[in-house]
């Protein structure tokens, strides 16, 4: 039986069954009992093989709607933390909670139609057909992670987190490169599997030892020369903060108190930036001075940095009122005061911000109403903040860091820009307690990995209930904490100060988008090329 040949269609259904729970297990999920799972080094490789098989030898249209349900069955199952979100944080009606997960996979579910369909009308009889469908699975990755702002969770390539050696090539291509080099082994594997030929056989033999090879290669692209490098012993902070409690009045000195005896604890320790995560402050920065002088004393006693999560706000000299909030991430520096603030430039939809307010305002509000009681304001753009070098006293000879703030560390391009435009470190701060203890929070860990990887630059990353972590420039979790623990990190970090960006970072989607533009050629080709063939 050839490729092209229609299955018998209980093949097509257990082939497209398979794909469903091999999706499911290509991320870390979290089980009763703190058990933490991780199987994405191998079903990375086998999930899109089984999607191939199950659109074998359809017409694009069914291969279309085939994959399409069977991403749609995968993807409520991986989005299950979305009930989480809605319900028990939210605190949404349960018939709501139940169809949250819903929207988020059929969101997925249209780009894997997308990739079932131009395989079935681009790839397949191509000569190339193993090459050209990893393109286009790249150009539809790519899609999905902007169409309508995008929602790049559990892209294919995150998967292969663990796989350090072959990490080295996103410096080049992003994640997009991984979604790549899995998406070809899974297209071999699958032909050879259903045409058991030489030639298959040979293409696949082919394939593992490009693979293989690539594997070497990553790893000398992610080991090159770092350049010079500060050491600075940096803390990150996990408050542990329950969500119920975060926007209680009750507790604002509470859980202020908090994170000061940890930053004493860590100043202890010898920590000479203290890193607080997303919105850890239970009130306004720059509003109440209660605030800033606590921190501000420590900061002048143990001549300490603070990077503060808050919510930033603009007034209205006009109003006398405050006009806008925002997300917003504070540098104090050693001498008390306020130097930098960051604003989150990306915003969770519906969780920050209600999208098409007119006509979804009056059913939806913004599941983050402890920040405001309206929509939040989107920073600028992303960049690099300065902070001062411990014991200088100036910003002029500070260091450059980048501060991503949550939601933002699942977008590479926005991401890489900090490295891009100076940054020697991520100082990554985020609040997960919104997602409980499911598997989206070591999800959302190993999205970060990769932007580590990407940059080439360490990471420090506080979150209020976990996983707070330091990872090092070759996208590896040197230390981490647990979940839903009070605890913190004193790690020294390497802080670059003139080693270029990597390639990615200058350049971002390139390779993506090279890939956009092939599946856009060949599609043109193939329509045109159609149209010319005589009718019968």
């Amino acid at each position: 039986m050839t490729a092209t040949e229609p299955f018998a269609p209980e093949t097509h259904v257990r082939a497209l069954v398979l794909y469903a729970v091999l999706t499911l297990l290509s991320f870390p999920q979290e089980l009763p009992g703190d058990i933490v799972f991780d199987l994405g080094l191998w079903a990375a490789w086998f999930g899109p093989a089984a999607l191939i098989v199950g659109i074998s030898g359809q017409r694009p249209g069914r291969a279309m709607r085939l994959a399409f349900f069977a991403s749609l069955a995968s993807h409520v199952m991986l989005f299950y933390w979305f009930y989480v979100v809605t319900v028990e944080y939210g605190h949404m009606p349960a018939a709501l909670g139940f169809l949250a997960p819903l929207v988020p996979a059929l969101y997925v579910s249209v780009f894997t139609a997308l990739f079932a369909w131009l395989f079935a009308r681009v790839a397949t009889g191509y000569r190339f057909e193993i090459v050209v469908g990893a393109i286009a699975w790249v150009a539809v990755d790519w899609a999905r992670g902007h169409f309508l702002g995008g929602f790049p969770w559990a892209t294919l390539g995150y998967a292969l987190h663990l796989d350090w050696p072959l990490l080295g090539w996103t410096r080049w291509g992003g994640v997009y490169a991984l979604s790549f080099f899995a998406a070809v082994v899974g297209i071999s594997l699958a032909r050879a599997w259903q045409d058991r030929t030489r030639s298959t056989l040979r293409n696949l033999a082919l394939t593992l030892g490009a693979i293989g090879i690539a594997h070497g290669v990553g790893f000398w692209i992610s080991n090159t020369s770092p350049g010079s490098a500060v050491t600075i012993r940096i803390a990150a902070i996990q408050g542990n903060i329950d969500q119920g409690q975060k926007w209680d009045q009750a507790h604002r000195d509470q859980i202020f108190d908090s994170y000061l005896n940890l930053s004493r604890q860590a100043t202890g320790l010898g920590a000479q930036w203290i890193v607080w995560p997303e919105t850890a402050l239970p009130g306004f920065l720059e509003a109440e001075p209660e605030y800033l002088s606590g921190i501000s004393e420590l900061a002048r006693d143990e001549n300490v940095t603070f990077i503060v999560g808050g919510t930033g706000v603009d007034f209205d000299p006009v109003a006398r009122r405050v006009s806008d909030f925002y997300d917003s991430a504070f540098v104090i520096d050693s001498a008390g005061r306020i130097g930098h603030r960051y604003d989150k430039t990306h915003l969770v939809p519906f969780g920050e911000f209600v999208p098409l307010r007119d006509l979804f305002g009056r059913f939806f509000k913004s599941l983050a109403r402890g920040l405001s009681n309206t929509d939040i304001t989107p920073g600028g753009e992303p960049r690099a903040l300065a902070i001062e070098v411990p014991g200088s006293g100036t910003e002029m000879d500070g260091l450059m860091v980048g501060v991503p703030i949550c939601y933002e560390l699942i977008f590479p391009d926005l991401v890489r820009r900090f490295a891009d435009r100076g940054a020697g470190v991520l100082l990554a701060i985020t609040n997960d307690a919104w997602y409980g203890r499911t598997g989206a929070p070591h999800q959302f860990l190993a999205m970060t990995a990769l932007r580590s990887a990407e940059t080439g630059r360490w990471t420090v990353r506080a979150a209020n209930t976990g996983i707070s972590a330091v990872i090092d420039a070759q996208g590896r979790i040197r230390e981490s904490t647990r979940l839903f623990e009070e605890a913190l990190i004193v790690a020294d970090v390497p802080v670059t100060i003139d080693a270029p960006p990597t390639l990615y970072s200058r350049v971002g989607d390139v390779f993506a988008g090279f890939c956009v533009a092939v599946t856009m050629v060949l599609l043109g080709c193939r329509v045109i090329g159609d149209r010319a063939k005589p009718s019968m």
